[in-house]
């Protein structure tokens, strides 16, 4: 039997956390998404909690004009909500996103923490599920810049080489991601939620900030970052997020000759360096050897002869290849070697190296095949 359909409103649905959630759950096609904003027609409200089989309550109030509007966003849109789910008799589950302020006594913590309380009563007397996440600071793609989200104004500022203020390098932040807070949001629905949104990175302000600009200066560094560090890859994907439109792309350094061109395209600290070799018809390149440094071949476009021998050998060892069945080939060191561009177009070949090139160290020796 096919399940039943499923409609799920989210409130909220236009901020930063309910576009994301709204996408993941149209992407997985878990349900009908009924979504509900500051925009929305507040006749539809009604009609959304006689329908709705679960409840993301995203919607809330973080930078007013007026510090009573806290309560007012934060508990009496709550408070209409659950009237509106208790007129129907509708005991469908709510999860509802607080913040780790609700237990600070500031205006924005009290309204959460009311909030947080009505829910609970809410969930006592009709005996619905009720779902409470208190979130600390989250961070991703679409989220506001200058507006809550200190990640997102940094990122905002320095894609665009504008100046940021760091008050307290040394203030602690917990952060979560938005795919991670979106993966709970989804468990919980399914049944199979934590309870709590994992992982909670913490990191300092100013290695957030030392951070992002290092992202920036990659274009010219072509340096990546260590992706192994969970913090430094989400981060990094953020700040791509913020780009400017008009800013995408950036030139790389080609250096050219008349046998044709060779230029470096990513670094990494621990995984080496790619880059594109471009040689003419007829052109051999290469002839050198390494004692540790490996590289992989791959002709992406032309033909090519790619050999090898032992510096201590006469044999020659060879391997044709073509971009039009793509192989890779592996260069072990202790074999010079070359590449010989042996069609009537450019040969186009991607190439890898267990490590950066360094010219202080380039452990690369001339010698013919």
């Amino acid at each position: 039997m096919e399940a039943e359909p499923v409609n799920i409103l989210v409130t909220g649905a236009a901020g930063f956390v309910g576009k994301n959630l709204c996408a993941e759950l149209r992407n997985r096609k878990l349900g009908e998404v009924l979504e509900y904003d500051l925009n929305t027609d507040p006749a539809l409200l009604s009609v959304y909690a006689k329908e709705c089989d679960f409840v993301f309550h995203l919607a809330g109030v973080n930078r007013p004009k007026e510090e009573k509007e806290f309560m007012e966003g934060n508990f009496g849109f709550t408070s209409l909500l659950l009237s509106a789910l208790e007129e129907y008799g509708n005991k469908a589950p709510v999860l509802v996103t607080s913040s780790i302020q609700a237990q600070l006594d500031n205006p924005y913590g009290k309204s959460k923490k009311a909030g947080e309380d009505l829910m609970r009563a809410y969930g006592e007397k009709t005996g619905a599920p009720v779902l409470i996440y208190r979130l600390p600071n989250v961070f991703g793609k679409w989220c506001r810049p200058n507006y809550n989200s200190a990640v997102a104004t940094f990122c905002y500022s320095i894609a665009r080489d504008e100046e940021i203020t760091v008050n307290d390098p040394e203030r602690m932040m917990q952060l979560v991601y938005i795919d991670d807070v979106v993966e709970e949001c989804i468990a919980a629905l399914e049944g199979r939620g934590r309870g709590a949104v994992t992982p909670v990175h913490e990191i300092k302000l100013g290695r957030i900030a030392e951070l992002l600009y290092s992202f920036r200066e990659s274009r010219k560094t072509l340096s990546l970052p260590d992706f192994s560090d969970p913090i430094a890859k989400k981060l990094y994907s953020t700040y791509l997020s913020y780009l400017p439109r008009e800013d995408f792309a950036y030139p790389l350094k080609m250096n050219t000759d008349e046998r044709g061109s060779f230029t470096e395209f990513l670094r990494t600290p621990d995984r080496g360096q790619v880059s594109v070799n471009v040689a003419k018809p007829g052109i051999v390149k290469g002839n050198h050897w390494h004692h540790t440094k490996n590289e992989k071949f791959l002709v992406v476009s032309g033909e090519a002869v790619i050999r090898f021998r032992a510096p201590n050998e006469t044999d020659v060892i060879e391997y044709r290849v073509s971009g039009q069945a793509l192989e890779v080939v592996d260069i072990p060191p202790g074999y010079t070697h070359n590449i010989e561009n042996v069609g009537t177009t450019d040969l186009v070949t991607v190439m890898w190296a267990n490590e950066p090139f360094d010219p202080e160290r380039p452990d690369t020796y001339f010698l013919k095949v």
